[in-house]
């Protein structure tokens, strides 16, 4: 699928769009048996280990995890994509579908950009004091969280759910025309955010998205979490991509090709190189600075 004519003018418009049922159950459901299976394991390491009581293995997706934490935090220890590069996932950075999508915004000389998060956003627990800035991201541009050598990069975040994101579990919160504006300055402080003085006046819109659609977004977008009151857990994965030989923002972290109509051997199908390149980089790349504040 591709995005029509009046999707991308929207996009450039607004520094935003929410692409509806652009993605099939056939895209999504091998990561979704991926994490379960990864899910499973570690469960299973774990009630050996006596951390663990109730395995919960009628559960479904949507709920198994947050028992499973809830009895042990360790089950979500380095969850996320570069800690788990599952061979799933590696294959879904690269679908067919996506980088349709991705190629009416970039052209057809693609890379994955290494800033990408597997997200398991939990219901909220009423008797915590605060919510991390992991679950909750606040108000901030994805520019931030970059060096600034890719300021000149045209950097585009395709957010996807993999359960409904609606206003109860979870969505986002975006700003339209913000963007128009460049970077904003951020702080460190309560995780990288929008110097609250310098928040802008808009009325955000509430980004539902269900399963199977995507949020886009420029990377001055001001855009945040918003908290999960349901009873299940909001999955989401969050990817960049950007046009091949541009800045990556991460230059510590690797980027690689994903399409390419002019040279398609260059295009990295190997899931163990790309595990050594993580492996290799998440080791070299202790103590480096990777956002901007």
């Amino acid at each position: 699928m591709k995005l029509s004519l009046e999707q991308i003018i929207d996009f450039q418009t607004k520094g935003f769009l929410i692409a509806e049922d652009v993605l099939t159950d056939n895209d999504l459901q091998p990561v979704i048996d991926e994490i379960n299976r990864t899910v499973e394991e570690r469960a299973q390491a774990l009630y050996a280990q006596g951390k663990i009581r109730d395995l919960h293995t009628e559960e479904p997706f949507e709920r198994r995890f947050l028992l499973l934490q809830k009895q042990c935090p360790e089950i979500g220890k380095a969850f996320d994509i570069m800690h788990l590069r599952g061979k799933a996932m590696f294959d879904f950075l690269k679908n067919e579908n996506l980088l349709d999508i991705v190629e009416c915004l970039l052209g057809s000389e693609i890379m994955c950009n290494p800033i990408q998060h597997l997200r398991a956003k939990l219901p909220v627990d009423p008797t915590a004091e605060r919510v991390s800035s992991f679950e909750n991201v606040p108000w901030h541009q994805d520019a931030a969280v970059t060096l600034e050598e890719a300021d000149p990069s045209e950097i585009i975040t395709f957010w996807m759910p993999l359960v409904d994101a609606t206003a109860e579990t979870g969505c986002m919160e975006l700003m339209r025309d913000v963007f128009k504006g460049g970077l904003i300055k951020h702080q460190a402080a309560g995780g990288t955010m929008i110097v609250p003085e310098l928040m802008p006046k808009v009325q955000p819109t509430i980004g539902e998205c269900r399963k199977g659609g995507m949020v886009i977004m420029n990377k001055y977008t001001p855009h945040r979490g918003t908290t999960n009151r349901s009873n299940i857990i909001r999955w989401s994965l969050d990817l960049r991509y950007h046009k091949t030989g541009a800045a990556s923002g991460r230059p510590f972290h690797p980027s690689f090709v994903v399409r390419s109509k002019s040279h398609p051997d260059s295009v990295l199908n190997d899931h163990e190189e790309w595990c050594r390149l993580w492996e290799d980089a998440l080791v070299s790349s202790k103590g480096q600075r990777g956002h901007r504040v």
